[in-house]
């Protein structure tokens, strides 16, 4: 008999998933509560509390013997609450934080795309290590409770960076080619070898759609970001990457691909383009800053400091949905 499965989280992330898993032999089941397997992908903090613990949550819900699979970003420390509360209520839990090898990649969610870091107190059944084997490209699994969310910190992190390292070197090269030599009409911006960066690229290209979301990186971030603090270690590179993105989703984009970061160094007018409204931005921040990148003054950001930013850790429970 087929395994059964259900799905709570995300939508573009099932929708990309799904033939790959019936492939595999999976049926996909319309209540949780009869399910061999439970997929989850919560894309903040306390939507995934709610679904685990909340009122009628999975650990409570399901019936004894169902294996839990959670894809979510979180802390170390509350995956192993997860697992702990789980195997009380005679659950599989198994931990396998959704990493992608590319935040650009055009497909974000195909298999070459995703890796697996996989821990669970429990021996993986056939059945599970099958469903895995559908979703990720590579699964590698690290042991004990919280090791796996550990190893998706350590791997987002610097693919964060280099997404706004590149988006920034686009910027620059935008604002003062011109400045330094006359360009032909059809010659492309940017001299330096990393235009063949694959942000770079996806810049150049506007792909600002994706299945992949500033949302669901801005989750991982802070999901980062928590962990770094339970541990006591300070990484404020983080948290510049969590305030322009946060940035993005308060003018709207939340539900666009990272790569539409380069917006934020945009002029108004592209942004309104793309379908980003910055007067959003003005509410948020208690208004008196105008976005303008015409500026030749440097004093036109002095007015920023960090009391215009939503502290990193208040993005769980922003609502970002109104565009």
């Amino acid at each position: 008999m087929a395994t059964s499965y259900a799905y709570v989280g995300a939508p573009t992330f099932i929708a990309a998933v799904e033939g790959r898993l019936a492939d595999a032999g999976f049926v996909r089941a319309s209540d949780a509560t009869s399910a061999d397997i439970v997929i989850t992908f919560c894309t903040s903090a306390s939507a995934l509390e709610d679904l685990y613990f909340g009122d009628d949550g999975l650990v409570t819900s399901v019936a004894p013997g169902c294996t839990l699979v959670d894809l979510s970003a979180t802390t170390p420390n509350f995956a192993r609450e997860i697992n702990a509360v789980a195997t009380v209520n005679d659950l599989v839990m198994v931990e396998a934080p959704l990493t992608v090898r590319s935040l650009v990649a055009p497909e974000a969610f195909c298999r070459e795309n995703l890796l697996g870091p996989v821990a669970s107190e429990s021996e993986l059944t056939a059945e599970v290590r099958a469903l895995l084997g559908a979703i990720f490209g590579e699964v590698v699994e690290v042991g004990a409770p919280g090791r796996a969310q550990l190893m998706r910190n350590t791997r987002t992190l610097p693919l964060a960076a280099a997404l706004v390292s590149a988006i920034e070197a686009v910027a620059l090269d935008d604002a003062a080619a011109r400045s330094v030599g006359a360009l032909d009409a059809d010659q492309m911006p940017l001299f330096s070898p990393v235009s063949a960066d694959p942000v770079v690229q996806a810049v150049r290209q506007e792909r600002f759609t994706g299945a992949y979301t500033a949302e669901m990186l801005l989750a991982e971030l802070s999901a980062a970001l928590m962990a770094a603090d339970d541990a006591e270690v300070i990484l404020p590179g983080v948290e510049a990457t969590m305030h322009l993105l946060e940035l993005l989703a308060v003018i709207g984009g939340a539900d666009m691909a990272p790569a539409a970061l380069a917006l934020v160094y945009r002029d108004e007018e592209a942004g309104a383009a793309a379908g980003l409204d910055w007067t959003r931005a003005e509410q948020a921040y208690g208004g008196g800053h105008h976005h303008d990148h015409d500026h030749d003054d440097d004093d036109d950001w002095g007015g920023y400091d960090d009391a215009d930013w939503n502290d990193p850790s208040d993005y769980d429970g922003f609502d970002f949905s109104a565009n």
